[in-house]
């Protein structure tokens, strides 16, 4: 016999627009969002020293360098396999509009894992990328 599903809340889960709203704002936004937008746990993976971080590392580490200042996402999946929960997987294609890095461009292939902790309160608990030149090595 299937559970019943339970009637949702409005706000008791992101729709997938605001879900990809919310990646983009990890990576266009300010250090202060991003900030708070991390988990204290988050575990994040990404591929410059130190590589593996928990929560405030990450967020001291992304503090060091500058910002994106353009995102685009593709090949874009949403699961939400447990209440108050959303993994979601991408492909991404960043760039920096200003500063010493102006146009450098980055691709990765990426993972992140949401949290709700309250009503429209979410936090990421999980994040990873592998860089596009390394899945192009494989092949």
């Amino acid at each position: 016999m299937m559970p019943a599903m339970m009637p949702r809340r409005p706000g008791a889960c992101m729709n997938d627009e605001r879900v990809w709203e919310f990646e983009r704002e990890l990576w266009l936004g300010d250090i202060e969002r991003y900030q708070y937008l991390i988990d204290d746990a988050c575990v994040m993976v990404v591929p410059a020293d130190p590589f593996v971080m928990v929560g405030g590392e990450a967020a001291n580490a992304v503090s060091r360098t500058p910002r994106w200042t353009q995102v685009t996402f593709d090949r874009q999946v949403v699961t939400r396999p447990a209440e108050g929960l959303i993994v979601i997987g991408y492909h991404a294609r960043a760039s920096r509009e200003e500063g010493p890095e102006h146009g450098e461009v980055y691709e990765a292939y990426c993972t992140s894992t949401l949290h709700r902790l309250g009503h429209e309160e979410w936090r990421v608990v999980q994040h990873q990328q592998t860089p596009q030149a390394a899945v192009i090595a494989e092949e």
